[in-house]
C-alpha cells in the first residue's frame, strides 16, 4: 500500500479512493453513535450517501470494510526491520511495530476499535479469513529471518511465538478499550511483550 501510494493516482482511482473513505468515515460515525448491531450496509450507504453497489463495487461485507482499516494501517520503516544484531534488538523492533498498531487504534478511536473486537466480526474468524493483519505477518516474517539467521534462538516455535503475541496484544486493546482509553496503552504492551520475550528468547 505504501508503495503504490508514491505513484501518481488516476482521476479514477482518486474518486475510488475517496469513495472507501466516504464509506469508512459513516461506518465510524455509526460505530461510535449506535455500535455494531445497526452497523448494516443498508445504514453505511446512507450514512455515506452512496448506493450498494458502491459499496460492493469496494468491501465484499462490512466486516471486509472493518479489517480494511485494521490492516492497511501505516507501515514500518523498513530500516528499522533490518536484521538485528542481536535478541535484544529484535525484541525492541517487535515492540515497536506493536506500539505503531496502539498509535493506529488511538486514531481509530475506542469506539471503532471495541466493535471491531467482536466474535460477531467474522473477518476475525481464521476458518473465514485467511489474511492476516499487518502486524502479525511483519513480525512473523521478521523472527523468521532472525531465527534463519542464527540471531534468534527461541525456545519455543516461531507459529507459537505469533499466537502468544497476538494474544497478548489483543488482551492490552481489550484493556483499553474496557477502560475508555484510560490505561496506559502503550506502555502496557511494552511491558508485557517485554516480559514475555525475555522468557523466549
Amino acid at each position: 500500500m505504501n508503495e503504490m501510494e508514491k505513484e501518481p493516482l488516476s482521476k479514477q482511482q482518486m474518486k475510488s479512493r475517496e469513495t472507501k473513505r466516504r464509506i469508512f468515515r459513516a461506518a465510524k460515525t455509526i460505530l461510535q453513535r449506535e455500535g455494531y448491531e445497526q452497523l448494516s450496509i443498508k445504514n453505511i450507504c446512507e450514512e455515506a450517501g452512496v448506493s450498494n453497489g458502491s459499496f460492493y463495487h469496494h468491501f465484499k461485507t462490512k466486516d471486509d470494510l472493518l479489517s480494511y482499516y485494521i490492516e492497511e494501517q501505516p507501515g514500518i520503516n523498513p530500516d528499522l526491520l533490518d536484521l538485528p544484531e542481536n535478541a535484544d534488538e529484535a525484541k525492541i523492533a517487535i515492540i515497536h511495530v506493536y506500539l505503531n498498531y496502539a498509535e493506529y487504534c488511538r486514531e481509530l478511536g475506542v469506539e471503532f476499535i471495541s466493535n471491531y473486537y467482536t466474535p460477531k466480526n467474522q473477518a476475525l474468524n481464521p476458518t473465514i479469513r485467511t489474511e492476516r493483519p499487518y502486524p502479525i505477518l511483519t513480525v512473523e516474517t521478521y523472527l523468521r529471518r532472525a531465527i534463519d539467521a542464527g540471531i534468534v534462538t527461541p525456545k519455543i516455535p516461531l507459529s507459537d511465538i505469533s499466537t502468544d503475541i497476538r494474544m497478548l496484544v489483543i488482551g492490552n486493546v481489550f484493556e483499553w478499550c474496557l477502560h475508555e482509553g484510560n490505561t496506559d496503552f502503550e506502555g502496557n504492551i511494552r511491558r508485557s511483550l517485554g516480559h514475555y520475550m525475555d522468557g523466549i528468547f
